[in-house]
């Protein structure tokens, strides 16, 4: 079967020629048999002139059918080109992306995200708009099942996301980082690309490189996406812990101070292990211990009620109690570790766990 060379729509605007950017809108991928057919017809039904479009799909070496369903499509579009990850992360995948890429501005996308057919038009609007290093939008999680639906309620709510302005839906300006991103490709060639070293967190490390080296950071919420969340409380508490176990590397690389929400999970842990590890000698350390876990109660039975409320989905109130636990514990005790590890112990390798790959 050989490949196809004609697009599959044509240009409303051929007649213009090249006077819109050419975008080259990349993507890493790894065993994502389930979702990777729908990622791809969505790219195709971007509303930007499909003749200045080209989709670089990085796979990580999956084995469970993945790439096969991208080389069949590929054949059918040729736009649509897969690339070689043998390094899995996915850092790596996107700076090979990134080095193939053709265009003037390079847009970044996630296989387990819906887009608004106009996203890459207002990525690419915004962009040349505000001349920022870097712009994209809000952070909307949206589930499907009872679970996906409490972890989404949990992820907008500040008691879990930490009140960062990426995501609030309706916040237009500057942020310190925003949801994948778009860029001008020498631009992002010139701040370094993504950190090939970290497994996770590449994206908020860019966003500070850029903003170290005097650009800005812009969110707009016409740009629009729903982002799957995780769908279990063992998959949640991996990827949190995952989260604070790289940030503290993020934060050792720059040294420089994080968002005081990056380490309150950790604080918390800390004094609770000290409170009930004093109690044994000392009583008044165990009343203290009773009120400030009683304190958290409160704030997770209040948060809990407030994100049901603003959802209008009451019958997640059993379940939002432990997703704000799971996002609290797991990240903290990632940053415990990843203080450990690379603070105490000064290593310069991270550790297996936090190095493997999940979904």
């Amino acid at each position: 079967m050989e490949r196809s060379d004609e697009p599959l729509c044509v240009s409303r605007d051929a007649a213009a020629g090249g006077s819109e950017p050419f975008v080259s809108v990349i993507a890493p991928c790894r065993r994502e048999v389930r979702f990777v057919e729908a990622f791809v017809r969505s790219l195709q039904q971007q509303s930007y002139r499909c003749d200045r479009l080209e989709f670089l799909v990085a796979d990580g070496m999956s084995d469970d059918g993945t790439r096969e369903v991208l080389d069949r499509m590929a054949l059918s579009d040729a736009r649509l080109v897969v690339i070689d990850n043998p390094r899995r992360y996915v850092s790596a995948g996107l700076n090979l992306a990134i080095q193939r890429a053709k265009g003037d501005i390079v847009v970044r996308m996630d296989v387990h995200t819906v887009y608004a057919q106009d996203y890459v038009s207002r990525c690419v609007e915004a962009l040349q708009s505000t001349g920022m290093g870097c712009v994209g939008g809000p952070w909307r999680a949206v589930g499907h099942g009872y679970w996906e639906r409490a972890i989404a309620a949990g992820f907008r709510s500040p008691f879990g996301s930490g009140g960062a302005r990426s995501h609030l839906e309706g916040y237009e300006g500057e942020v310190d980082s925003v949801y994948l991103g778009c860029w001008h490709r020498q631009r992002l060639i010139e701040y370094g690309m993504f950190d090939e070293d970290l497994v996770r967190n590449q994206d908020d490390e860019l966003c500070l490189r850029i903003r170290r080296q005097g650009g800005h950071i812009w969110q707009s919420p016409k740009i629009r996406s729903e982002y799957r969340p995780r769908g279990s409380m063992l998959a949640l508490g991996r990827q949190y812990y995952q989260y604070g176990y790289w940030k503290v590397r993020v934060i050792k690389k720059h040294g420089q101070a994080a968002a005081v929400r990056h380490f309150v999970p950790a604080a918390a842990i800390a004094i609770g292990a000290i409170l009930a590890g004093l109690s044994v000698a000392v009583p008044v350390a165990s009343t203290v211990l009773m009120w400030l876990a009683a304190a958290y109660a409160a704030c997770v039975a209040g948060s809990s009620a407030v994100s049901c409320a603003a959802d209008g989905d009451w019958a997640l109130l059993p379940a939002l109690p432990l997703v704000f636990a799971t996002y609290h514990l797991g990240y903290g005790t990632g940053c415990w570790r990843g203080i450990i590890d690379f603070v105490l112990l000064a290593k310069t390798a991270p550790a297996d766990h936090a190095t493997r790959l999940s979904r």
